[in-house]
C-alpha cells in the first residue's frame, strides 16, 4: 500500500468519526433561551473540543504521511491503532457533554485523549524507524517536545478530572490551544529541501551554460 492510499483510507475514517459526532448533538429540549444555553454550555463544547482535537490529528497526520516514501506492516497496524481510539471520541464526547461535564466521563475523556496521544507517537516512532534517522520526518521532528507533553498533561488531568472536571477540561483545552497554533516544522523541513534542489538545478544549468 502507498503512504497516498493510506492517507485517503484515514482521511475517509475520520471524515465519518466526524459525522458521527455531530450527529450525537441534539436540539434543546425547551424553546427558550435558558434551553438553548443548557445545550450550548454543556454539549456543544465538547462537541467543539472534540472537532478541534480530530481536526489536529488529520493535519498533522497529513503531514507526516506526506512526507512518508514507503509503508510497512507495522506502520498499517500503527495507523489503525490511531484510528481506533480517535474512533471513540463521539462515544466520549457524547458522555461528558450529555453528563455536564461529570467526573467520571469527564476522566474517560481524558484517557480516550492520552491513548490517542500515544497511538499517535507509536505511529510517528514506526514510520522514523522506517524511513530511517535521516529522513525528513526524523529531521522534523526532532526532540518532539510538544507531543512528549502532551500525554504528561493528560495524565495530569484525568485523576484532576475525578475532583475537579472543570479544571481538567482547562487542561485538555489548553492542550488543543497548543497544538492549535500551526507546526510547520515538516514544511520547513520540505521548503529547504526544494530550495536546496532548485538551488542545485541552477547550479548544473549555469554549469552547462559555461561549457
Amino acid at each position: 500500500m502507498s503512504a497516498r492510499r493510506l492517507e485517503a483510507f484515514s482521511d475517509g475514517v475520520i471524515a465519518i468519526i466526524i459525522t458521527i459526532a455531530v450527529l450525537e448533538l441534539r436540539p434543546p429540549a425547551g424553546t427558550d433561551l435558558a434551553a438553548l444555553w443548557h445545550a450550548l454550555h454543556s454539549i456543544f463544547f465538547s462537541y467543539v473540543l472534540s472537532f478541534v482535537y480530530l481536526g489536529i490529528y488529520w493535519n498533522n497526520h497529513h503531514h507526516m504521511l506526506h512526507v512518508t516514501t514507503r509503508v510497512t506492516g507495522g506502520i498499517l497496524w500503527a495507523n489503525l491503532h490511531l484510528l481506533f481510539w480517535l474512533s471513540l471520541f463521539p462515544f466520549a464526547n457524547g458522555w461528558m457533554g450529555g453528563s455536564h461535564f461529570a467526573p467520571v466521563p469527564t476522566a474517560t475523556y481524558g484517557l480516550v485523549l492520552l491513548l490517542a496521544a500515544i497511538a499517535y507517537f507509536v505511529l510517528q516512532r514506526r514510520i522514523v524507524a522506517s524511513q530511517g534517522p535521516g529522513s525528513v520526518l526524523a529531521r522534523a521532528v526532532g526532540r518532539d517536545l510538544k507531543g512528549k507533553s502532551s500525554p504528561v498533561v493528560y495524565a495530569i488531568a484525568i485523576p484532576l478530572a475525578l475532583v475537579a472536571p472543570f479544571a481538567a477540561l482547562a487542561l485538555y483545552t489548553l492542550v488543543a490551544a497548543i497544538w492549535l497554533i500551526p507546526d510547520r516544522r515538516i514544511e520547513r523541513m520540505l521548503l529547504a529541501g526544494d530550495e536546496a534542489d532548485e538551488a542545485a538545478a541552477r547550479g548544473e544549468q549555469q554549469e552547462e551554460a559555461r561549457r
